[in-house]
């Protein structure tokens, strides 16, 4: 058969056994069941965490659950104690941030807390005496502790090493990986500790339990896993730029003559390493098991929570605007069973993850042959080249929930590790925590999250001044700034009227001579299977 409900040409070689157990911290199936029962309606109470004077861009939770940061595009970071009866107000507040932040990370014990902006400044914050008591804390500097500029372009990502505090990477435009050592005695040189191609990355994450790992993505569409050992130190020991595995991100669509590569703008493991997620530009979220190139699942919001369609003309689940950023989480398990990410239409979704071995035995694998007679049209496949076998991996369509309580764009949806929250931010100055109940250990009785969604209205007369002045091409110094975030929501309805129905095949086309490594800017060619899978010792 040329399409098959199992897919073939597994790797021979398993960065990870699927069917491996840890039974010392496998949730058992009561616990499972109750969380299930706890989110039964979904999160549908909320609160406001409100401090930030403009967008709020990038969030971290540390790894004890006990600390929120939040940055964005005014001067500060901001650190919330969510082990406070009432999460009202920040318990301390950073300056520093000359530009706009797009990532934080806190270090392995929670020492430490990263920024990285579009100035390309990484900064360290101390926040050792946030455990002082709270007398003790006021001669603490809200400065940071030191700042790196080591790379010439805005800074997308950094990912902090799962066991120790000092190390980290930073992944930025100018086409730089960097490994950081802050002890003095580091031993690489600056050349050694950088990973340099011609693309621009969009992220770097540790794998969270195999430390030699890390994933990385850019602009171009690719995505690999590399190795620490490979990657970076003298050019003797390194090869293949530490690429081990490399991820089909090539789209094909039936009825459609050209494929198309969407730009990858984040990515991120869930606790135990064994599924990634990938955030595509003009594309749906993509889940792929670690050892495997075909992805395994799409998200989408084709239906409503009770499985039936979005109605015409609603807008549902998008992301085409801006850079996003999505999470696992267990929800108060301690297996990640749910996936959240933010969205164009104001909402954010989150699903429900099958099982590994459900979502292998649903994917189909077509043949170009079948694929060229469009027996269904519109349906996406993966491929390596034009000829090449299209896998069509599980579109997981319908959202467990779809939350409301913004107006407008959600950039990050962040679920906390231990606890069933979930906390949102993006084009409004403030972040919302959402619970699927209203009486939580870290706040006072949470109201429901009003469910009325805002309409991007259809033309705005001031839309061509919101985006000149956005530019930098218009300077109102007699026009005060409002006080609240009237401006930046109308800003981003007229890129949303732009730019939100763009198609990733009329954007990020590539031609019938499209193949997988085109734009991988490796030194050579790995060895691979017959099937396309890196071979991995």
């Amino acid at each position: 058969m040329a399409r098959t409900g199992r897919s073939s040409g597994r790797p021979r070689a398993r960065l990870w056994d699927a069917t491996e157990s840890h039974k010392q911290t496998a949730p058992t199936s009561s616990t499972r069941q109750a969380v299930d029962a706890l989110l039964a309606n979904g999160l549908p109470y909320s609160k406001k965490l409100s401090a930030h004077t403009s967008c709020v861009n990038a969030l971290a939770i540390s790894r004890d659950g006990r600390w929120l940061a939040s940055a964005g595009d005014d001067p500060y970071v901001h650190i919330w104690d969510l082990n406070q009866d009432v999460v009202s107000e920040p318990t301390w507040r950073f300056r520093g941030p000359r530009s706009n932040v797009f990532t934080l990370a806190f270090s392995a014990s929670g020492q430490y807390l990263y920024s990285g902006d579009t100035r390309a400044d990484i900064l360290k914050f101390d926040i050792t005496h946030l455990n002082d008591p709270i007398s003790r804390r006021g001669t603490a500097s809200n400065s940071p502790s030191s700042r790196d500029h080591q790379h010439d372009d805005s800074i997308r990502a950094i990912s902090t090493h799962p066991t120790q505090d000092h190390v980290f990477l930073s992944a930025s435009e100018d086409g730089r990986v960097i490994l950081h050592d802050t002890r003095a005695e580091s031993r690489l040189t600056r050349a050694q500790g950088t990973l340099q191609q011609i693309a621009p990355f969009s992220c770097v994450q540790y794998h969270p339990v195999m430390h030699q790992l890390f994933a990385t993505s850019d602009t171009q569409g690719s995505v690999c896993l590399r190795d620490v050992r490979m990657a970076f130190g003298p050019a003797s020991q390194r090869q293949h730029k530490g690429v081990v595995h490399k991820y089909v991100t090539a789209i094909a669509k039936q009825g459609q003559a050209c494929m198309a590569r969407p730009e990858t703008s984040s990515l991120t493991f869930d606790r135990d390493g064994r599924r990634l997620a990938l955030t595509m530009l003009h594309h749906y979220p993509t889940l792929y098991a670690l050892n495997d190139p075909f992805p395994i699942a799409m998200f989408s919001g084709r239906h409503l929570p009770d499985g039936t369609p979005v109605p015409p003309g609603e807008r549902t689940w998008s992301n085409s605007c801006t850079m996003k950023h999505g999470s696992f989480g267990g929800l108060g398990s301690d297996q990640d069973m749910y996936y959240a990410h933010g969205s164009d239409d104001f909402r954010t979704y989150l699903w429900k993850i099958p099982s590994e071995s459900a979502l292998l035995e649903q994917r189909a694998v077509v043949s170009p042959f079948e694929w060229d007679m469009c027996p269904r049209p519109g349906e996406i496949g993966y491929a390596q080249t034009h000829s090449s076998p299209r896998y069509v991996p599980v579109e997981l369509s319908v959202p467990h929930a779809r939350l409301a309580g913004h107006d407008s764009i959600v950039n990050t949806a962040l679920i906390h590790p231990h606890r069933p929250y979930l906390f949102t931010a993006g084009i409004e100055r403030f972040v919302r925590l959402h619970s699927p109940t209203s009486i939580t250990p870290s706040t006072e009785a949470l109201p429901l999250t009003p469910q009325t969604v805002r309409a991007v209205p259809p033309t705005d007369p001031n839309s061509r001044q919101l985006l000149l002045r956005a530019m930098g091409l218009i300077d109102d110094d007699e026009v005060d700034e409002p006080d609240d975030d009237s401006q930046a929501i109308a800003l981003f309805d007229q890129i949303i009227r732009t730019e939100g129905n763009g198609d990733v095949f009329d954007i990020r086309p590539c031609g019938p001579g499209y193949e997988a490594s085109d734009s991988d800017d490796s030194d050579s060619e790995m060895e691979t299977s017959s099937s396309g899978d890196a071979m991995v010792e």
